[in-house]
């Protein structure tokens, strides 16, 4: 969340960024609510001094062996009104604190204003649309959607998981099930040789952790809910990740800390659909690598342009071509100041597929966590949060079976995953 003191010093800044988000304006409800809550802990202090006052004076009467009711009965009255406020500043303690959770992070200034998919800007692209490793042209065959390839190849079977679970819940079979598991080793192997510390979280999570990443309660809709045991299923690796030092003090010396994890993801992409959800475009369980970084404020920046690098070069080695894009104030998100998406091409759809979100939260998420470092000789300051996927597989495989796709039906497996599968052609 942002700092109370930051939205009393900056209030039009703060608005402007909500606007650009296309979020509901509190701001004003937000400072007439600190206003408040300030006036009451100033009448409690003044209360709780008085009440120190009476009670010496109490004390010097007694001492004295004078009659002491009437300042006792002063005092019982001070008590009775510190009470009163304590509690009313508890009530508004709460509002207040719930409010400023509903506010958004405010966008860098590089960030595109915008809320349309259109106002994102394409920043860079690599590799070619028609890989020369398939060694044909486009126009020597038209190439098939990965969900064709896929049902032919028996790698993928979309049909037993709606029969077992539902939409969105593919069985990975065969060589398809082991291509599944050599990206995951592939992709955290490149992250450790980056200096990524590897994690294996928790898959569920609690509310409080939630809470602190952002998902709520800006994303309660999308997440899986333990109900009985008030538990929500990990929408991605970050939540676990980022409150693995929640209200702890790292040392500066020790940043930039970096952190790698896979976990299944499980979303409830309440309200997707369209041509773009079939096959593997979008699930509700899927896997993914996620990278997360605890950075030093003056350095953030730095550092997201190395964790976006990190990600591209999993897609380059892959040989997949992908773009870059800077999205927009609107298509940002609740948590995020800036934020890069990676998208593959995927030759059989004729389309672009996202693979990885790559974020800088600044200190928002680590003000909700109350993750801090210590400045050398100094008060402790907030770090700040970073995290990209590293990258997620649902599409990442789509792309490898359209892009690498034979004019026989068959899909050659990228060379640098054929040490991790122990073969080099499905079909």
């Amino acid at each position: 969340m942002l700092d109370i003191k930051f939205i009393r010093e900056h209030p039009d800044l703060v608005k402007e960024g909500i606007r650009k988000k296309g979020d509901v304006d509190r701001i004003d409800e937000v400072l007439l609510l600190d206003k408040k809550r300030r006036e009451v802990i100033q009448k409690t202090e003044a209360l709780k001094n008085q009440r120190n006052v009476v009670s010496e004076e109490i004390a010097k009467i007694k001492k004295s062996g004078q009659d002491a009711i009437q300042a006792i009965s002063e005092m019982n009255k001070v008590k009775d009104e510190i009470k009163s406020l304590d509690n009313e500043l508890r009530k508004i303690e709460e509002e207040f604190n719930n409010l400023l959770l509903t506010i958004p992070n405010v966008p860098h200034p590089s960030v595109p204003e915008g809320h349309k998919p259109e106002d994102n800007q394409a920043i860079f692209s690599w590799g070619k649309l028609h890989p020369e490793y398939i060694g044909v042209n486009e126009t020597d065959f038209e190439p098939k959607p990965h969900w064709e390839l896929a049902e032919k190849l028996d790698i993928i079977d979309f049909g037993t998981g709606v029969k077992v679970t539902g939409a969105g819940f593919p069985f990975y079979k065969n060589r398809g099930a082991k291509l599944q598991r050599a990206l995951i080793n592939f992709f955290l192997d490149e992250a450790h040789g980056k200096g990524y510390i590897e994690i294996q979280p928790p898959l569920m999570i609690n509310t409080a952790s939630a809470t602190g990443t952002g998902q709520l309660p800006d994303k309660e809709d999308l997440m899986y809910v333990v109900n009985r045991d008030e538990l929500y299923l990990v929408p991605t690796a970050e939540v676990p990740l980022t409150n693995l030092h929640r209200d702890e003090i790292l040392s500066e010396k020790d940043l930039p800390v970096k952190y790698c994890a896979y976990t299944p993801c499980f979303r409830r992409e309440a309200g997707s659909y369209g041509k773009n959800v079939r096959g593997l475009n979008r699930l509700h369980q899927f896997d993914k690598v996620e990278l997360v970084k605890f950075v030093h404020p003056g350095t953030s920046y730095n550092e997201l342009e190395g964790l976006r690098s990190d990600a591209e070069a999993l897609l380059q080695k892959l040989n997949l071509p992908y773009r870059v894009l800077l999205m927009c104030t609107g298509d940002m998100g609740f948590t995020q100041s800036k934020k890069y998406d990676l998208e593959v091409w995927a030759i059989g759809q004729k389309c672009w597929l996202e693979v990885s979100s790559i974020s800088n939260f600044e200190s928002f998420q680590a003000r909700r966590i109350n993750v801090r470092f210590r400045l050398a000789g100094g008060k402790p300051e907030f770090v700040h949060t970073l995290n990209g996927s590293g990258l997620a597989l649902p599409r990442i495989v789509a792309a490898i079976i359209e892009n690498y796709q034979t004019p026989e039906g068959k899909v050659i497996v990228p060379k640098v995953l054929h040490k991790y599968t122990g073969f080099e052609v499905i079909g």
